[in-house]
């Protein structure tokens, strides 16, 4: 069951594969946690890619908690 901030986490993230897709990357959500924290998936060039950890981070945390100040982090699946 998707409760609303996961709607608006996934409505972000789908803000944000354009740009990740342009450079070869994709992104993929994973899970929202109780205690607010996203997990993704970074697909294609970006999962490979040594700068992943920043567009997570800078890119896509940044982001996500310009928009819904309540998320925590946002952190790379297992």
């Amino acid at each position: 069951m998707s409760t609303e901030l996961e709607t608006k986490v996934k409505n972000i993230i789908e803000q944000i594969r354009p740009y990740l897709q342009a450079d070869g990357g994709d992104i993929a959500f994973d899970r929202l946690t109780d205690d607010k924290v996203v997990y993704v998936r970074l697909q294609g060039a970006c999962h490979s890619c040594p700068m992943a950890i920043q567009t997570l981070k800078n890119g896509v945390e940044a982001s996500m908690r310009k928009v819904l100040p309540e998320i925590v982090s946002v952190e790379q699946a297992d």
